[in-house]
């Protein structure tokens, strides 16, 4: 396939093609130094184009600095695996973000964007940190609800991709923080579950009112469950004793 061909079917004016070009022809369409950001990028969304083309693209010079064409490279589904791996260090970290949530995106391509975020998560700026809260995937948000600044914690709770498991799991860490624990406590949706507030009742930081208020929402036989964890808090295990005690006649 010519230049002239490619911006002639990007402009519309070419006939249809019956058939898919020539893998060698796409190759050396992506591979001419003379292509342009916006004819790669019209490359780029073909889903037949092969594996051969994705790869002269990152080879092609002046393309590859290019930040769209890098990140829609790494996201096409028939780039090479060592390729797609070998350009995620040099993405931005929210086309990372993108990589990651892109359906069409491998998963271990997902995964390898995913840990690439997690490996930036201690140099990147508060506002940043707080937009990967609200909008990456549930994975980042997790490692968010470990970050010491409040109002990041409170933006990766309402990520819409993260669980209930997601919230147990980081209130069972031993490193939990305070800031966590009483985000979640007072979160209108999360302070509801059930298995949120088992892992609260179990944690030594939750707030007696919240224990007091979590224990009478839970039936005896899961307050005598949870007094059977040998870790749990001496202060918790009283008022849940209490909590159980018959009344005095």
């Amino acid at each position: 396939m010519s230049l002239n061909e490619l911006e002639d079917e990007q402009s519309g004016s070419a006939p249809r093609q019956q058939e898919s070009q020539s893998a060698e022809s796409l190759k050396n369409a992506a591979s001419d130094s003379a292509l342009t950001e916006d004819l790669a990028l019209a490359l780029l969304k073909r889903p037949d184009l092969p594996a051969e083309a994705c790869e002269a693209l990152t080879r092609n010079a002046n393309l590859v600095k290019l930040r769209k064409v890098r990140r829609r490279v790494v996201e096409h589904p028939r780039t090479p695996r060592h390729v797609s791996l070998a350009m995620l260090r040099h993405l931005y970290t929210f086309d990372l973000m993108q990589v990651a949530l892109t359906p069409v995106v491998p998963a271990d391509i997902k995964r390898a964007a995913d840990e690439a975020l997690v490996t930036r998560l201690e140099t990147i700026s508060s506002g940043e940190k707080l937009s990967l809260a609200c909008r990456a995937s549930r994975r980042i948000a997790e490692e968010l609800l470990a970050e010491k600044e409040p109002r990041v914690i409170r933006a990766a709770l309402e990520n819409p991709r993260l669980s209930e498991s997601s919230i147990v799991k980081a209130l069972a860490r031993h490193d939990a923080l305070t800031n966590l624990v009483e985000a979640v406590c007072q979160h209108a949706k999360w302070s509801l579950r059930r298995e949120v507030r088992v892992a609260l009742l179990r944690h030594e930081k939750t707030p007696l009112a919240k224990i007091l208020e979590f224990a009478r929402s839970l039936p005896p036989a899961l307050l005598r469950e949870i007094l059977r964890n040998p870790r749990l808090p001496a202060s918790t295990r009283t008022y849940l004793l209490k909590e159980l005690k018959p009344p005095a006649l």
